[in-house]
């Protein structure tokens, strides 16, 4: 039998909104309870360099109200280390950033500065944080990240997610997760996926845990946070029992 997919839900734009108008609400942190009451496995929450969202303190606040695991993405800078080691989150994911991006374009380019980033793998696996590393998926990118010493890849799912219908997108998805379990890695994904489109990249065996925000707090707009956490919830565990 299939194991089930974990599935952690990003609360980004949830500070998205309240930064629109540099208010106090919505508040981040009172996402988690809901989330995790929906089914929800875990909370994602990324701190970028220029705070365009979360900020230090929203973060403090998730990391006091999370029962389940806390997964912090952040860019493999000195001052996000030093963060990262002082909160001991269940796990760190590195994502490459733009100042001038919306949203992340595309994974981290991993053979740009191997030293710097096996580096702080190890700083990472020294304060006892589990690393996952979200990269393109590529048999390149996946071959490296083992070789830097990371526990895990979390695919970016944007190129599936503009264009489902081009099978190349699945197949470099179905491919590099057989490698990336092959090689010893977990293998995550996220980016793009919405109730409609989750259903093919959770049919994928090797992958073990999704992440998701954006689509899960637009729908929440309309019918609810909880509500929309069951519903993508509900469309991965249906394309999981088919497996």
């Amino acid at each position: 039998m299939t194991p089930r997919q974990r599935l952690y839900i990003n609360i980004d734009h949830v500070a998205t909104i309240r930064q629109a108008r540099r208010g106090h609400e919505p508040v981040p942190a009172d996402a988690v309870p809901l989330c995790e009451q929906a089914g929800a496995d875990g909370i994602t929450a990324h701190l970028r360099e220029d705070r365009r969202h979360m900020q230090d303190s929203d973060i403090l606040a998730v990391v006091a109200r999370v029962t389940t695991v806390f997964n912090l993405e952040i860019a493999g800078t000195a001052e996000m280390i030093a963060l990262a080691e002082r909160l001991r989150p269940h796990q760190v994911t590195l994502v490459p950033e733009r100042r001038e991006e919306v949203t992340t374009e595309g994974g981290l380019d991993v053979s740009a500065d191997p030293t710097t980033l096996a580096a702080n793998i190890r700083r990472l696996r020294v304060a006892g944080i589990r690393t996952s590393l979200f990269i393109d998926a590529t048999r390149e990118s996946t071959t490296r990240s083992r070789d830097l010493g990371a526990d895990a890849v979390e695919f970016h799912t944007g190129r599936y997610a503009h264009a489902p219908a081009d099978p190349s997108t699945l197949d470099a998805l179905r491919s590099n997760a057989a490698l990336g379990r092959s090689l010893g890695l977990a293998v995550h994904a996220g980016h793009g996926l919405t109730t409609d489109n989750v259903g093919a990249v959770a049919a994928i065996p090797e992958i073990e845990e999704l992440n998701i925000g954006h689509h899960v707090v637009s729908r929440a707009v309309f019918v609810g946070l909880e509500r929309a956490v069951r519903e993508l919830r509900a469309a991965m565990d249906g394309a999981r029992a088919a497996l």
